[in-house]
Order: C-alpha cells, then sequence, then structure tokens
C-alpha cells in the first residue's frame, strides 16, 4: 500500500493559524518531513472566498515544495478547471512538472461550493461545460505537434503552442474526483485516474473500486489499484480522553460537510455528500480516528476492500502524527526504510 496526505495550508490576517488549517511556514515544513518519511503523495486543494486565509493558488505552493522536496509526489485536489485561463494553467502545470523532475499529479474538478460560483459570477451548469471545453483543450495543448488554433464556447485563441513540454508522458497522471456510479465508470473510461472521497465507508469504497475497474477494463486498459487514491480523515490518540475529543471534533466536522451540500450547492455537492445519513454511523467506520492499533485495523479493512492508496487529511496536522504514523502504522502495509524514518 501507498500513503498520502490531502489538505491546505492558511495564514489568517492576524497572523494567527486558522482552526481547520495549518500556518503556511508549518505545512512547507510538514510536507518537507512527509517527503523524508516515504510518504507517497500529497494532495493539495483549491478554495476561494474562504476568508480564513488559505492558500488559494494551490500550483504556487506546489512550485515552491517542489524545490524543498526529492521525492514525494506533489498534486491538486483539485484544481478547478472553470475557475482558470486554460492556457495560463497548462503552462503553469508544464513548469510544475519539469520542476519536480516529472512528479506532479494533476487532480482536476468542476466545482461545488455555492461561495465559489457567486464569486466567480458562474452559474454550476456553465462551470461543466467550461470545464468540458478546458479539459479538452488541456489535452491537446499536451499531445505537442503544430501550433493550432481553438476556437471554443467560452475561449479563442491563436497559433498555440505550450512551453515548456510537460515532463510525463503523454501528460501528467489526472485525477477527478466522483462518488456516483455514472461519473466513476466516467472517469474510468476518460482515462483518469479517481480520488475517493473521506466519507464512504469500506464497503461503499470496495463497490466504487469494482465500478471503476470494469470501466478501465472495459476500455482494454489494465486496471492499477494504486490509480485510486481513497481519503481518509486521521486522527490518532493517545488516551481515551483525547479518544472522545476526536469524536466529537469529527462529529462537528462531518456535521459542516453536510451543510456545503445545502441550499444552492451544486449536483455534485450532493453526490458527494449522498453516501451517509447517520453522522455517527460514518465517524465509526470511514475515519481513521483512535490509537494507532485502532487505525491499523480500519486501514486493514480498506486493504481487504482493494484500497491501495490512502490519502490522510490529518486532523491536528502535527509532525508528530506523521511520525508516528510512519513509525508504528506504515511498516504494517508497505516496505519502509526503518533508518530513514529514524533519521527524519
Amino acid at each position: 500500500m501507498k500513503f498520502g496526505l490531502f489538505g491546505g495550508a492558511s495564514v489568517a490576517a492576524s497572523g494567527a493559524v486558522s482552526d481547520s488549517m495549518q500556518g503556511l511556514d508549518a505545512y512547507v515544513d510538514y510536507v518537507c518531513l512527509a517527503d523524508r518519511l516515504g510518504y507517497h503523495g500529497i494532495f493539495l486543494v483549491e478554495h476561494h472566498f474562504m476568508g480564513t486565509g488559505q492558500i488559494s493558488s494551490a500550483l504556487s505552493l506546489l512550485a515552491y515544495l517542489a524545490a524543498r522536496t526529492q521525492r514525494i509526489r506533489l498534486g491538486t485536489g483539485v484544481v478547478v478547471l472553470p475557475w482558470h485561463n486554460p492556457v495560463l494553467l497548462a503552462e503553469q502545470v508544464a513548469t510544475i512538472d519539469q520542476l519536480s523532475g516529472g512528479r506532479f499529479d494533476f487532480g482536476v474538478g468542476r466545482g461545488y461550493r455555492p461561495n465559489e460560483f457567486a464569486g466567480f459570477r458562474m452559474t454550476p451548469e456553465e462551470a461543466t461545460r467550461r470545464y468540458a471545453e478546458t479539459l479538452a483543450f488541456l489535452r491537446r495543448c499536451w499531445a505537442g505537434g503544430d501550433r493550432f488554433d481553438h476556437r471554443g464556447a467560452f475561449w479563442q485563441f491563436d497559433d498555440v503552442v505550450i512551453d515548456p513540454p510537460v515532463r510525463q508522458r503523454p501528460h501528467p497522471p489526472m485525477w477527478v474526483g466522483a462518488a456516483s456510479d455514472d461519473s466513476i465508470r466516467r472517469a474510468g473510461a476518460d482515462g483518469f485516474n479517481l480520488l475517493l472521497d473521506q466519507i464512504g465507508t469500506p464497503d461503499i469504497v470496495g463497490r466504487r473500486i469494482a465500478t471503476y475497474r470494469q470501466a478501465v477494463e472495459q476500455c482494454g486498459r489494465t486496471f492499477d489499484p494504486a490509480h485510486v487514491g481513497v481519503t481518509r480523515a486521521l486522527h490518532l490518540v493517545g488516551n481515551d480522553a483525547e479518544w472522545r475529543a476526536a469524536h466529537e471534533l469529527r462529529q462537528k466536522l462531518v456535521a459542516q460537510l453536510k451543510a456545503q451540500a445545502g441550499a444552492g450547492a451544486s449536483s455534485f455537492a450532493h453526490e458527494k455528500l449522498a453516501t451517509f445519513s447517520d453522522t455517527s454511523f460514518t465517524v465509526d467506520e470511514a475515519a481513521l480516528i483512535g490509537y494507532p492499533h485502532e487505525v491499523a485495523e480500519k486501514i486493514e479493512a480498506l486493504r481487504r476492500q482493494g484500497v491501495d492508496y490512502v490519502l490522510l487529511a490529518d486532523v491536528t496536522g502535527s509532525p508528530q502524527s506523521l511520525e508516528i504514523f510512519a513509525r508504528e502504522i506504515m511498516p504494517r502495509f508497505v516496505d519502509v526504510d526503518a533508518a530513514a524514518v529514524a533519521a527524519a
């Protein structure tokens, strides 16, 4: 199995770290430590108009992390394509792919937060159409070959060539979040790797992987379980008081996720959150909360469902949590260089 990280960073206007995110400097150190400890990759979120000082330019931060790290893969989880100029986006992605030595993973999405649709003055329906146009344009850019013109519904360009070229061929791995059977099948048919949310229970995750695998194989491609990243909230505890507090916090976080799929949210937001109705059940089954041995048991349940790549959304964001996970849990599932973990 492989283990990575999912999340982001923020710097509040007051200089204080926001409750739900990590300070920018601390986040960079956190990723560098993960690199040394043998974590496989990170996926950095993109959100706008939050008011919490969140780093919304994921690509800028990833370019910096490319210079600070050696092995860990660097991904977006996700870039919302409708918000971006596709030429500039193609150039940024290619540049990071080169700077990182081919360690870039390109997660894309069409958006789901009502405040972002409002801020960009765009309907979900328009965003869906922009997403499709931008995606086709990016793939055409990275295919190489002759210069070309583009005449789309939203973007028009003349004499296009993208410099620099991407390092990975035909382009960096492309990931997409999906939850419904139809969207998972589309991801497999379109050649995307798959990002699964932190809400689905292990049996739901297993069914989704099976659906994706069938779609991939029906297109004549070989299924690779490492092409499915399953996000899980992580909260390691050391005593019973911390255990109770962690579960209470998880209840609040899941309630916030449910609120995001309230009035005005896109159909994709509702799709993501349709996997549960009982918050307490979701906390117990889907999140990696507990003592290290309890977390290991939950990861084993995921492995039995065919999960190969787990993306950890660490609630505490602490270096100590990274180290404990690498020392006490990862060796049960992957070949880890114990000397490297100790040295980190």
